[in-house]
């Protein structure tokens, strides 16, 4: 049995393309966004990267012109030109638009309850 980040991942990342920023106070980066789950994301790592990883970052994902997901983020991974970021804190209002972008996403309701379920467990 494998250890390998991969396999010890209790949520389901979906692929998601989105007008995304990446900022750590007066920084900001347009990033591509990779994946993301009820718990994190993954993005391609920006050119030139001058984040400094000890300090949280505010992830801005617009879902369309007026709608947008907002995380407050900690850098987990950087790994092989990719940044994995898990969240730390993300407001009712912006939960709820991921978990119903999941839900879609995903196709299965129960699916979707156990990641909530898990979700809560962390």
């Amino acid at each position: 049995m494998s250890d390998q980040p991969a396999d010890r991942r209790r949520f389901k990342r979906i692929e998601f393309d989105a007008r995304t920023e990446l900022s750590q106070g007066a920084l900001t980066w347009p990033v591509k966004l990779i994946d993301l789950s009820l718990k994190g994301l993954l993005i391609e790592k920006p050119e030139p990267w001058l984040g400094h990883p000890a300090q949280h970052f505010l992830v801005d994902i617009h879902l369309t012109t007026d709608v947008e997901i907002k995380m407050d983020v900690e850098l987990a991974h950087d790994d092989h030109g990719q940044l994995g970021f898990v969240c730390k804190h993300i407001s009712l209002e912006s939960i709820e638009r991921l978990r119903r972008l999941i839900e879609f996403n995903l196709g299965d309701p129960a699916e979707l309850e156990r990641e909530l379920g898990a979700l809560i467990e962390v």
